[in-house]
């Protein structure tokens, strides 16, 4: 961008932005929006329910309002729709846990400058460090993948195949949901031992503790059992340096009978590494957490399936949010 583009009000609008963030954050902490549900209410009345300073309560509603997510008629509160959607805990929508993943990176994030200048991490892999973390991590990954894994089901062709492995698969989200698309499949859950209880909890309420299996390990320290036609991995190799990732592929072949295939869903860069936004700023997100993590451009990745073996390697027609794309290779 030119000067004209970037003018002082829209340089320090963004500088600013994190106020907006911290408000929407704040709001999530507090659960306003599933405590409002489908009342309109006053603020003493809000003011009530959460336990709060009235002073306080009022300012944060006010703010609500103007960043459109609280309407206000006649001195009454009420959820826009799009707040009953995705900031309720009573929607199937609901965003909140995603939202408390990014609100436990913000300290974090105030100290970028110190991960530059050192290039190591500032904080521990944020979904490892306390119970809480990890349940926000964990259900925050589950909210957007079953939101993803739909349209990724009807993407990506697994009718011809029996057996998959998620790796590094967290709650297992995407196993059902490609157990769900494909009659013929089954899958195995491969995580550490923490994810064990989420992912048994969600496999079980989607009725598919038959199909799908969880095995505890870790990808880096432990050998893959198991033969599979299939390897589903999403997301996992940006916490990982190039080194790792290879390590990790190579487990995933070895594992893959003659003619499976490996997928790989990550935040793709392009090969200049410029753009897009989201994986740029992501690779500084992995900068602040992780020894090695990075995000990888298109070219990085098909590098790495074809110096383990891989065939066949393209990527395929979907495009997902902040620029999340699929590479498949065949063994």
């Amino acid at each position: 961008m030119g000067l004209e583009e970037w003018n002082p009000g829209r340089i320090l609008q963004l500088s600013g932005s994190y106020w907006e963030t911290c408000t929407l954050h704040a709001a999530v902490k507090l659960d306003l929006f599933t405590r409002l549900g489908e009342d309109s209410l006053n603020g003493e009345e809000i003011t009530g329910r959460l336990g709060g300073d009235p002073r306080g309560v009022s300012m944060l509603l006010d703010a609500l309002v103007a960043m459109k997510l609280l309407t206000k008629a006649d001195g009454k509160y009420s959820n826009t729709l799009a707040a009953m959607a995705f900031l309720s805990k009573d929607s199937e929508q609901y965003l909140g846990f995603m939202i408390m993943h990014h609100h436990h990176l913000v300290e974090s994030w105030s100290r970028l400058d110190r991960a530059v200048l050192s290039g190591k991490p500032i904080r521990g892999r944020a979904s490892f460090e306390t119970e809480a973390f990890l349940q926000s991590f964990l259900m925050g990954m589950h909210t957007l993948a079953r939101q993803l894994a739909p349209i990724i089901s009807e993407t990506l062709d697994l009718s011809h195949r029996h057996r998959l492995l998620d790796l590094g698969g967290g709650p297992g989200t995407y196993a059902i949901h490609f157990c769900a698309k494909n009659p013929g499949l089954r899958a195995t859950v491969f995580d550490l031992p923490t994810s064990r209880p989420f992912a048994e909890e969600t496999i079980k309420r989607a009725g598919l503790s038959d199909r799908i299996d969880f095995l505890a390990g870790s990808y880096l320290e432990d050998t893959i059992s198991g033969a599979y036609d299939a390897a589903w991995l999403s997301q996992i190799l940006h916490g990982e340096g190039p080194d790792n990732c290879r390590l990790i592929i190579e487990k995933a072949v070895s594992a893959l009978e003659p003619g499976g295939m490996i997928v790989v869903h990550e935040f793709l860069l392009d090969d200049s590494r410029e753009s897009p936004l989201f994986p740029a700023l992501f690779s500084l997100n992995m900068l602040i957490g992780t020894d090695d993590g990075q995000s990888y451009a298109e070219g990085e990745i098909r590098d790495m399936l074809a110096g383990a073996g891989l065939k066949k390697i393209s990527r395929l027609p979907f495009q997902g949010p902040n620029d999340s794309g699929l590479i498949v290779g065949t063994r």
